[in-house]
């Protein structure tokens, strides 16, 4: 995984609202977000690591299921993130 610690305080200050607040869902799914956008970009140029595309579904389904949570809970909160993110088209 390629994120620097600067990299995550900033997701986490952005998301979460303080770096220590890793514990959110909105920061939470900005991190899988970021780590699925990496290695999606890895396996366009290296189709056959299967290990990597493994964790790439690993990491949608723990997205997906933080997702469902937050629509649940604020779906005021869900729309604005996903927005941001720009997870919908």
């Amino acid at each position: 995984m390629q994120l620097t610690a600067e990299r995550k305080k900033e997701i986490f200050t952005t998301f979460g609202g303080a770096v220590n607040n890793t514990g959110s869902t909105e920061a939470q799914i900005a991190m899988f977000t970021e780590r699925i956008n990496f290695i999606s970009a890895h396996l366009k140029e290296f189709r056959k690591d299967k290990s990597a595309e493994l964790s790439l579904i690993k990491l949608v389904g723990k997205r997906r299921s933080l997702l469902n949570y937050l629509m649940k809970k604020d779906i005021f909160k869900y729309r604005a993130l996903i927005k941001e993110l720009g997870l919908r088209k």
